[in-house]
């Protein structure tokens, strides 16, 4: 009688073991892909919010005139994507200069905030 043969292949453990390092692997991956498109968002949105933060600082720049103490909103426009601006004009020690805040919020989130100080032109 023939002595039998070793059994080729893996078994079944042995399977499921690699199928799980796969799987784990892969969902490595896809959380790191995740948090790039992610970041890419995000990057994207504060450029968009730049450019409007900076528009509203420059309206306030080019008017001539010293801004009144107060808050005043709008809507900036930017790449088909529509932001909620909010400027704020406050005092400072110094009677000849403001403060500017230029707040650029998405929806209900900040997405960015800038200020400078205006003085008398």
């Amino acid at each position: 009688m023939a002595a039998p043969r070793p059994a080729r292949g893996f078994t079944l453990i042995e399977v499921l073991v690699a199928l799980s390092i796969v799987a784990i692997a892969l969902l490595a991956g896809m959380q790191a892909t995740s948090a790039l498109t992610h970041n890419a968002q995000r990057q994207s949105d504060t450029l968009l919010a730049h450019l409007c933060a900076e528009n509203e600082l420059v309206k306030v720049r080019l008017s001539r005139q010293m801004p009144g103490v107060g808050d005043s909103s709008g809507v900036c426009e930017q790449a088909g994507r529509s932001f909620n601006v909010t400027v704020s004009v406050r005092p400072t020690p110094n009677p000849s200069f403001r403060r500017v805040d230029a707040q650029v919020l998405d929806g209900a989130a900040p997405v960015l905030r800038l200020s400078t100080i205006v003085g008398r032109f």
